[in-house]
């Protein structure tokens, strides 16, 4: 069950991840995980500010909650994404098994979770998730676009 006031409590706090993100220069991506209404880990974008290809928004989170929970299972966990998740990100949210993903906005280009494969979904794989599209998907699509304005101007 779906509760669409939460999701949208959750992901502005997501939205406000990315945001940070933003302000080391990095794409303004964010991602909080959620276990029973509590918000257990936060993540955002690092890839400029720690010079590592890996640290999307999603595996900072899941390191965090990693690190939280002392192991890497979080079954049960929801995962609220500001932007479609790459191939890379929701590989690792297949492994550690979380629950559920809320996503904001899409990823046309490399979403890996509805737009160019849906992973979370492949029966062929270890584990599915529970998806919930197009939470609070007009602020996280401002945000990104306003992020690469500044970039070009």
């Amino acid at each position: 069950m779906t509760n669409t006031t939460s999701d949208e409590h959750f992901m502005a706090l997501a939205l406000d991840a990315a945001r940070v993100a933003s302000s080391h220069d990095d794409v303004p991506v964010g991602c909080v995980l959620v276990e029973n209404g509590e918000l257990l880990a936060v993540g955002e974008n690092r890839r400029e500010i720690d010079g590592d290809a890996t640290a999307h928004a999603e595996v900072v989170a899941l390191r965090n909650a990693s690190a939280a929970r002392s192991g890497w299972r979080l079954d049960g966990v929801t995962a609220y994404v500001t932007l479609e998740p790459c191939v890379m990100c929701a590989g690792a949210l297949l492994n550690a098994r979380v629950a559920r993903v809320v996503i904001a906005a899409m990823d046309e280009k490399a979403g890996a979770v509805g737009s160019r494969y849906n992973l979370l979904q492949d029966p062929r794989l270890l584990h599915e998730a529970t998806i919930t599209y197009d939470v609070l998907a007009t602020d996280s699509q401002q945000l990104l676009r306003e992020f690469f304005q500044q970039r070009r101007a």
